[in-house]
């Protein structure tokens, strides 16, 4: 076996964002080569599940896990990974929090099922016929994944030393945490590896952030021109700044678009979106309970805004019947 580092990459259910992300590291990937040995990369290269199994148990020296958990196949690799590496880095926002996958734990996996293969526009199937876990076909058992309950964070699953945040985590962000886990001076286990503050705090928007927003009126981007001088929440667009850590250098807000929350909360925000409805919505100007509900009527969608990357985290987790 290599003397050089073992290092593993894996994804779980995500959009494959943070696997492009590693890509962008530019030219700093090959540095990331020449150091590491790369043991397990499936949507790079051809691994084969047998021969992770097949290794001595913590040989791996660093498995980086992305994507939330929702199906068997997935629960199966993460505790396969967490039995033979010494370190897990829980990827992006996906891992750490449940991320876009997670928006699914408004419904019972039941409802989902149903309205994906029996009631959507466009499906055409009178016998409703769905997969299964596990089917006969002339003498030979072929199996499929099985959709659990809900989606899980990487940390609901299995135990995680630390967390990139952000959906994907910085190419900048990914560069410091792989060479903090070569060079061995690691920070205490599960410490968030980005600034611990909120994003606001590095906005070029923030001299102008008023410290009474006084809120009439909740818009979205595209209904109003926005002034890329002013803070967003001051033009009464959602932005998560306040709610959300720092560490991806504002890009949204330089991009005139709000935050929308994809590094997750600082240690001292326990659950994300109530943080920021109890912070933001305390400034909303009308008192009386139907003007109030007109400003509420501008967040058409307050779950896939409050929580879009954090469902699994939230204290309420899911909806039960």
């Amino acid at each position: 076996m290599s003397a050089k580092p073992q290092v593993a990459f894996y994804w779980c259910a995500s959009c494959g964002g943070c696997e492009e992300a590693v890509v962008d590291l530019a030219e700093d990937i090959l540095k990331v080569v020449e150091a590491v040995d790369i043991v397990l990369w499936p949507v790079a290269m051809d691994f084969k599940k047998a021969d992770i199994e097949a290794r001595p148990d913590k040989s791996i020296t660093v498995a980086f896990i992305n994507g939330a958990v929702r199906t068997s196949e997935q629960e199966e690799w993460a505790r396969l990974l967490r039995r033979k590496s010494q370190v897990v880095v829980s990827f992006g926002a996906c891992a750490n929090m449940g991320g876009i996958p997670a928006l699914a734990n408004q419904f019972r996996r039941e409802d989902l099922l149903k309205y994906i293969y029996e009631d959507g526009p466009g499906v055409d199937n009178p016998a409703k016929t769905r997969p299964q876990a596990s089917s006969q076909d002339e003498g030979r058992t072929l199996s499929l994944p099985e959709l659990r309950n809900v989606v899980r964070s990487l940390d609901q699953v299995i135990d995680v030393e630390f967390y990139l945040p952000g959906c994907p985590p910085t190419p900048k962000l990914i560069m410091a945490a792989v060479q903090a886990l070569l060079s061995g001076q690691l920070p205490p286990k599960g410490t968030v590896l980005s600034p611990d503050h909120a994003l606001c705090e590095e906005c070029a928007r923030k001299d102008s952030k008023p410290v009474d927003l006084a809120l009439a009126a909740f818009k979205r981007p595209h209904q109003i021109q926005i002034d890329p001088e002013k803070c967003l929440l001051a033009q009464g667009l959602v932005c998560m700044g306040p709610a959300t850590r720092a560490g991806c250098e504002a890009v949204c807000p330089a991009g005139n678009m709000p935050c929308t929350g994809c590094f997750g909360p600082s240690s001292r925000v326990k659950d994300q979106g109530a943080k920021f409805i109890s912070s933001v919505f305390s400034n909303i100007v009308p008192k009386e309970a139907k003007e109030i509900d007109a400003v509420l009527d501008g967040v058409p969608d307050p779950i896939g805004t409050f929580y879009r990357y954090g469902l699994s985290k939230c204290i309420l987790r899911r909806k039960l019947n």
